[in-house]
């Protein structure tokens, strides 16, 4: 029989790799989609960088193909941009011409896949989407769950003075199934439409292919697109923050 610490040792051991775990799944699909992929962040403070990108649950990297020297003298390898930083994200722009040829390949195998997609592909979507928007009854079956391992397991008084640890879990998995789920985007997913962006205060249009979404994010492929008006347009994919950016028509 296991002595009560050796119990408690268990359960925090146990809880810590179960938070480590959804932590790692936790990560924005749209940002995901572009990672590994070289990509341009234009943030609303005007300023434009250019990586490759790499995204964790905690924020993003771009990271320089070359050494950049800054203006104070000091090198820089690479960019990174925390979570709560998103808000100054206009927009990642994926320039299809930047993209390596197995690169190239992938992104327009995922586009004829998005653009109007099977019948097979809708039925996963409205399944995960099922899942997504039962939130409050996930949260009602961790709570039963635990409640009813507090009752009967051997380790139930030590669940109770690890309330701390299973309120962590049980917050966490809330966040890993938070639904970002939005009717009016869902029924044009894979469909042309027009994005409307915000800019300088002025408003842009760019036609394009519907390809995801999330809480914070608007992903948008085949787009022909350019940083600055006087720059020649370019077909390119883009996330963009839904702050700044709203699919405003149907284009088809």
């Amino acid at each position: 029989m296991l002595d009560t610490f050796t119990i408690t040792i268990i359960c925090i051991v146990i809880c810590t790799f179960l938070i480590f775990f959804i932590r790692r799944k936790l990560k924005d699909k749209c940002l995901k989609d572009f990672s590994r992929d070289m990509v341009t962040l234009e943030e609303t403070t005007g300023k434009v960088i250019w990586g490759k990108l790499s995204v964790e649950n905690t924020g993003l990297e771009l990271v320089y193909l070359t050494r950049h020297s800054d203006k104070s003298g000091h090198d820089e390898t690479s960019y990174i941009l925390y979570k709560h930083e998103y808000p100054t994200i206009q927009v990642l722009i994926r320039y299809h011409d930047e993209l390596d040829e197995p690169s190239k390949k992938e992104r327009e195998a995922e586009l004829k896949r998005t653009y109007h997609p099977t019948t097979l592909r809708r039925f996963k979507r409205k399944t995960v989407n099922f899942f997504k928007t039962m939130k409050d009854s996930v949260m009602e079956v961790v709570n039963l769950l635990i409640g009813q391992t507090k009752k009967v397991s051997p380790a139930g008084a030590i669940l109770v003075s690890k309330d701390r640890h299973t309120s962590q879990i049980k917050q966490e998995l809330v966040s890993s199934v938070g639904t970002s789920f939005e009717p009016l985007l869902e029924r044009h997913i894979g469909k042309m439409v027009v994005l409307e962006v915000i800019k300088g205060g002025k408003i842009f249009e760019y036609p394009g292919v519907l390809k995801d979404y999330t809480a914070e994010f608007i992903e948008v492929m085949d787009v022909y697109y350019s940083v600055k008006e006087d720059q020649e347009a370019r077909k390119a994919d883009l996330v963009i923050s839904r702050k700044y950016g709203v699919v405003r028509h149907l284009g088809e």
